[in-house]
């Protein structure tokens, strides 16, 4: 079930909502917990199943983290621990990997010679790498002893499969929201009116912008031979780097809008990420929530950047080279991982990730860096290596001007306009970060947002719902 399918919007969300509201504080979480878990069911079917064995196995591990009998017992609390950790990494590597590995199994054996071998065909899980690291939190943090262990099932089950970030994030680390899981929450009427603006404007950036521009990224990466001109291979580039930012982001802003309206309040996932003058600063922007669970649970356990300048570039790469093959079992996934880790250490080097506001010729850095992202993107959407390098090599050489027929029949006025005032809109103040803005923001400015984002911006998007004219969020299928 998406956020922006007709189903989730006219009846699912009212209904939980209503009853969420009507009922007593002390059912709130049992009514969330309920809803989630059917919200998953719709769409994932069986995999329910695998959801709910992850979340009796890192449930009972807390307990034993947290237990008397394992309290002074280093060694067995370690034990449990690695128990669970492997048990996450474990489905993870099954569902999401297996598949992936099978293949480069028969592609190495047929080209040696040997014949063919049986290649591994499962459907992977929807939300399975963020419920994943959500696991792995909750068993550190309790393990470090950050938190204590949740005692009530119902409650970590609420934790655990929420619906507003289940399959796609913000990752929630468990001692980020602990404190919220008590079941006497703010006001419902002011969590509401801060939440639903915010709700509205990322179904807004999903349906009204990424959609939109959606039909011609594709177009332009399907182009092929002579039709992949310098043009289409830039201006598919560039319409990409649009729609997966106001997909991704509308889907932030609509989980925290969401969450609000239920009385949490999450984390935040962007902050002006294509503003930024170096990577180092985009990935400090960028879908903040995973850079923060890498940092906190990867990188600063592999000795951060305190083990002299050789480990720290090694374990800059090693978090790129994850993060990369986190998101999809693909090689394009390791490369786009590998480009931005060579890029993170390239700065580092040269000195280039410091205070970005310190560097000379900011708006060259800024046009630099967001060229460097936007080459990024060309590995992460692209089908195979040899597509991407097609199309860098379409966009870094003369190839022509001309636009296939395909890309042109994408170009309609709407559409054009669209992709205008979406890229028009990178060029707004760093500081303007219009979705805190309509939940957290007083005064005429904020007041006036939320009522042009609820009574337009909204009902336009909703209109275009009705209308059928929605697809699924990319991180779907993360």
């Amino acid at each position: 079930m998406s956020f922006a399918a007709p189903v989730f919007l006219w009846y699912f969300m009212p209904a939980v909502l209503l009853t969420y509201w009507i009922l007593p504080r002390t059912w709130r979480n049992g009514v969330l917990a309920a809803a989630s878990l059917i919200f998953y069911v719709w769409g994932a079917g069986k995999y329910v199943f695998l959801l709910a064995a992850c979340i009796a196995v890192n449930f009972t591990a807390g307990l034993a983290l947290d237990s008397h009998r394992f309290r002074w017992r280093p060694r067995a609390r370690r034990a449990v621990l690695f128990a669970a950790i492997a048990w996450d990494l474990g489905a993870l590597l099954v569902w999401k990997y297996a598949g992936f590995a099978s293949s480069q199994v028969d592609s190495l054996s047929r080209a040696l010679g040997l014949g063919g071998t049986h290649i591994i065909d499962i459907a992977l899980p929807i939300g399975i790498s963020f419920f994943t690291f959500h696991h792995m939190s909750y068993v550190i943090d309790v393990y470090r002893g950050d938190r204590r262990a949740q005692r009530r099932l119902l409650t970590f089950v609420t934790y655990i499969a929420m619906f507003p970030q289940l399959v796609a994030g913000p990752i929630v680390r468990y001692h980020e929201i602990a404190d919220q899981l008590d079941e006497v929450r703010p006001s419902r009427l002011d969590d509401f009116t801060a939440g639903f603006p915010r709700f509205a404007l990322g179904l807004a950036k999903k349906v009204v912008v990424a959609d939109t521009v959606a039909p011609i990224a594709s177009a332009c990466f399907a182009a092929h031979g002579s039709q992949l001109t310098t043009t289409t291979a830039w201006l598919g580039a560039i319409a990409y780097t649009l729609q997966i930012f106001f997909d991704f982001s509308g889907y932030s802003d609509m989980a925290l809008g969401l969450g609000r309206m239920f009385g949490f309040r999450l984390p935040e996932n962007f902050n002006r990420p294509y503003s930024s003058v170096t990577i180092t600063e985009f990935w400090r922007r960028w879908h903040m929530s995973l850079s923060r669970w890498f940092r906190d649970y990867v990188y600063i356990p592999l000795g951060g950047n305190r083990r002299g300048e050789a480990r720290t570039y090694r374990n800059l790469v090693t978090i790129f080279v994850l993060c990369g093959f986190w998101h999809g079992a693909a090689w394009t996934f390791l490369v786009w991982g590998l480009f931005h880790g060579g890029l993170l250490v390239a700065e580092r080097v040269t000195g280039l990730s410091g205070d970005p506001h310190r560097l000379p010729l900011l708006l060259v850095r800024r046009v630099i860096t967001m060229t460097l992202v936007v080459i990024g993107w060309v590995f992460f959407n692209a089908t195979s290596l040899p597509r991407a390098f097609a199309m860098l090599g379409a966009m870094f050489s003369a190839q022509g001007t001309a636009l296939p027929a395909a890309v042109h029949a994408t170009l309609n006025h709407q559409r054009t306009l669209v992709l205008c005032l979406a890229l028009a809109a990178l060029l707004l103040p760093r500081s303007v970060t219009v979705g805190r803005i309509l939940e957290y923001g007083s005064g005429r400015l904020a007041t006036t947002g939320r009522f042009a984002t609820v009574a337009v911006a909204g009902p336009y998007a909703a209109i275009l719902v009705a209308a059928g004219t929605f697809s699924p969020f990319i991180y779907y299928q993360f």
